[in-house]
């Protein structure tokens, strides 16, 4: 179980995210849709931290660090070695900017941030198929190709627990 800071996606892009997951249901790919708890909502994880503090990690992040709203462009799939299949975003200087950002606050919090969300190791992504088979790649290359290029709005930055589902919005004084 980790929590995620995320950025969600604005309601056109989260619905043809979601609408790509079923496709990938329908043609018998378990996408996020399925997978665990079945609460995920897309989004672009800028951190995920190993333990934490939620408190802590709420009042590091009580300023926002990241220029919001930020246009996102997914343009590309990608997929991790172990089997993660993901739409990948244009890497804009904004979006590492931000990253960079939300790991200075979460390490203040004394959060562990896992290794993968260091700022020279992170790859951007929108997880479609946690477990994809490579015998599947075709399929979902077919599907995700249909429905590509998708611009979205990332709007809002939120914690979530992987684990339950459980979303801790980040709330700013103005």
């Amino acid at each position: 179980m980790t929590l995620s800071v995320c950025l969600t996606l604005d309601t056109a892009a989260e619905r043809t995210v979601r609408s790509l997951w079923q496709r990938l249901e329908d043609a018998g790919i378990s996408s996020l849709l399925s997978h665990t708890h079945g609460r995920h909502v897309p989004h672009l994880t800028l951190a995920s931290l190993r333990s934490w503090d939620l408190e802590s990690v709420q009042r590091e992040l009580s300023e926002p660090p990241v220029e919001l709203p930020l246009v996102v462009h997914f343009d590309a799939l990608g997929m991790f070695r172990r089997s993660r299949c993901w739409l990948a975003p244009a890497p804009s200087p904004a979006l590492l900017h931000g990253q960079h950002n939300v790991v200075d606050a979460v390490r203040r919090s004394g959060a562990d941030l896992h290794r993968h969300y260091e700022p020279d190791r992170w790859l951007p992504h929108l997880t479609l198929a946690p477990r994809l088979h490579l015998k599947d790649l075709p399929v979902v290359a077919a599907r995700v190709y249909d429905v590509l290029p998708v611009s979205a709005i990332l709007g809002e930055i939120t914690l979530i627990d992987t684990g339950t589902g459980t979303k801790h919005p980040l709330t700013y004084s103005t």
